[in-house]
């Protein structure tokens, strides 16, 4: 495909639990001013989507000990934006002194968790097609489906052999014939000093891989991803930590804020 000047560099991940009984107030807090307000208009953003994970997409998450998410009844929701690339920096130093205003001005949300959230570096995509929807486009094509796989290498092993398994040995058999359009794979970065203390730190070993399908993932499951974890620890080079579907949210309703739990 042509390389066009706007390019994916990083992303913002971040998963998110609404305390009980909050639900829906925190889903149009999130979509109604927080997706905007947060991240949408400010420097560098380009892209933005929110998934959603219900109990049946929960009941397929796996490992059941994920060292992310120990309880995987946690973690309902997704936001993910795209950062163009060559700006992270400058994009960094905008949101982290929005989301401090924010805070100093009471535009947050108290009754929620942050359960895994991280900014991270985009390193290689894989496509299905050779003609397919750019790894740019992919918050806003409708796709039907979303799977995030994190993971780590294995003891000693560079985080270079797992990424030459995946793109020559894995992907190439996942892909072929199958609903998976593509597979972005992305480095988490540190985040700032001064941003808010409520976000947890995540360290740079990880590898954080998006799948982006076009069919609900509950359907693509059992074929595509339920023995994903077993092929990576065959492998020797690493492990699967957390591997989970989500469906994209509907902007402007409350669906599927009663099916969470």
């Amino acid at each position: 495909m042509q390389q066009y000047p706007i390019q994916l560099g990083s992303m913002l991940f971040t998963v998110v639990e609404p305390h009980p009984g909050h639900e829906l107030a925190y889903n149009r807090w999130y979509e109604r001013d927080h997706f905007y307000a947060g991240v949408m208009i400010g420097k560098y953003s380009f892209a933005g989507r929110r998934f959603v994970a219900t109990r049946a997409e929960k009941a397929l998450r796996y490992p059941a000990d994920s060292p992310l998410l120990p309880d995987p009844m946690r973690g309902s929701y997704v936001a993910v934006y795209w950062v163009l690339k060559g700006h992270h920096d400058a994009w960094s130093d905008w949101s982290v002194g929005q989301v401090n205003w924010l805070h100093a001005n009471g535009r947050m949300f108290p009754h929620r968790d942050h359960d895994y959230t991280i900014v991270a570096e985009h390193d290689w995509v894989a496509y299905r097609d050779d003609d397919g929807v750019p790894a740019e486009l992919a918050l806003d094509h409708p796709f039907a489906g979303l799977v995030a796989v994190v993971g780590a290498p294995a003891e000693g092993v560079e985080r270079g052999r797992i990424d030459a398994w995946y793109r020559a040995e894995h992907l190439p058999r996942a892909l072929a014939d199958s609903p998976i359009a593509m597979c972005l794979s992305f480095t988490p970065k540190p985040l700032q000093a001064d941003a808010p203390g409520d976000v947890p730190r995540s360290d740079g070993e990880r590898f954080v891989h998006l799948y982006f399908l076009e069919t609900d993932p509950k359907d693509a499951w059992a074929d595509h991803f339920a023995r994903h974890g077993e092929l990576l620890e065959a492998s020797g080079l690493g492990r699967v930590e957390w591997a989970t579907p989500f469906i994209p949210t509907l902007p402007g309703t409350d669906t599927y804020t009663d099916a969470l739990r």
